[in-house]
């Protein structure tokens, strides 16, 4: 057995499955990987980032609900700035600003719509 693990994939409740979609696709870039709306879920991803949106009934068994936070680990100070540029001129909302942070991370913030919220950051301390 490998001592790896694959990339998380994080559930993301949200209260409509084509509202959500529609703000990742269109404000954040992900690509609609499926949507099976009777079940109350649909797969997104941009890149290697896979995620899941799902709604209050599919979420029901477990009692997951909104918000929860994600962190997405950029390659580089560069990429993490130009994707606050691109995500700030398509509306995404942005609710902590661009800066480098003390403990060496340099992030920003979005939300969506139902407050689950999408930390953007580069360990620039690992550059070191």
């Amino acid at each position: 057995m490998s001592s790896a693990f694959p990339g998380a994939v994080p559930e993301i409740p949200v209260a409509d499955i084509e509202a959500a979609a529609s703000y990742y696709e269109k404000c954040l870039g992900f690509t609609i990987d499926w949507v099976a709306r009777e079940d109350g879920i649909a797969g997104i991803s941009k890149g290697d980032c896979r995620m899941f949106l799902t709604n209050a009934a599919f979420r029901e068994q477990y009692g997951n609900r909104a918000p929860i936070l994600v962190w997405l680990n950029l390659d580089s100070n560069q990429e993490v700035d130009e994707l606050h540029a691109r995500w700030s001129a398509s509306n995404a909302r942005v609710v902590s600003p661009l800066e480098s942070k003390p403990w060496k991370l340099r992030e920003f913030t979005v939300a969506d719509p139902d407050g689950n919220l999408l930390r953007v950051f580069h360990d620039f301390n690992r550059d070191e």
